[in-house]
Parts: structure tokens; C-alpha cells; sequence
């Protein structure tokens, strides 16, 4: 049976703006611990303070 596991990246998370080489560095990441990318999908994700949302991404990751 599969595993699952999603990672929420966002600007704050990742510095002033979310980077090919940050994003690169997470899929290296969990891809060493043998995790296999499903999806990336780009959401708004709601700040902690304030009703504003910040752009960012899930990031879907499967193992068996």
C-alpha cells in the first residue's frame, strides 16, 4: 500500500520568492528518502495574520 505526503511550500517559507532552486532542493530532499513526486499544484495559502493569501505550492509525493 502506498504512502502519501504533501508538503506545503510557500513565499514566506522560502524567502522573499519561491526559487526553481529551493523548490529543487525539497524534491532532492525527500527524493533521497525515497519519495517519488505526484503533483505540484499552486494554491493560495492563507498568511497566519492579516486575510490576505500568499501564493504557494503542494507538493504531492508518493513511496511505496
Amino acid at each position: 500500500m502506498p504512502q502519501y505526503k504533501v508538503v506545503e511550500l510557500r513565499e514566506g517559507l522560502m524567502g522573499s520568492k519561491m526559487s526553481g532552486a529551493k523548490l529543487e532542493k525539497v524534491l532532492n530532499e525527500h527524493g533521497a528518502q525515497g519519495w517519488t513526486l505526484r503533483a505540484i499544484t499552486a494554491v493560495e495559502v492563507k498568511g497566519r495574520v492579516g486575510p490576505g493569501g500568499v501564493e504557494g505550492v503542494l507538493v504531492t509525493f508518493e513511496r511505496p
